[in-house]
């Protein structure tokens, strides 16, 4: 488990950096740098709606699709810590692990 920060404040699963989703899945299967990966979870916030209400956590399970990041094991994230960023994101496409490292 990876202690997560996410930026991506209008996140439905994002409260006050934290994630409350309980485990994300980054994509990239082909990522060799850090823009061309993305928060798979990402979900948009509805307008006029609240964070959501689960309890965030400071650390979470990170599924990893980017193969070449040298902190996937086994499709797993291995590193201590993850930033996931994308400020004003949309879509999950315009989210990136900012951790993410070529092999």
């Amino acid at each position: 488990m990876a202690e997560l920060k996410c930026a991506v404040d209008n996140c439905t699963y994002n409260s006050d950096r934290l994630c409350c989703k309980g485990d994300i899945l980054v994509g990239g299967k082909n990522a060799r740098k850090e823009d061309e990966t993305c928060c798979e979870s990402f979900r948009q916030r509805k307008e006029n709606t609240a964070s959501n209400s689960m309890n965030p956590a400071r650390t979470i399970s990170i599924d990893c699709q980017a193969v070449k990041c040298v902190y996937n094991t086994d499709c797993k994230c291995s590193a201590e810590h993850v930033d996931i960023r994308g400020c004003g994101a949309c879509d999950c496409g315009e989210t990136n692990c900012a951790t993410f490292r070529e092999r």
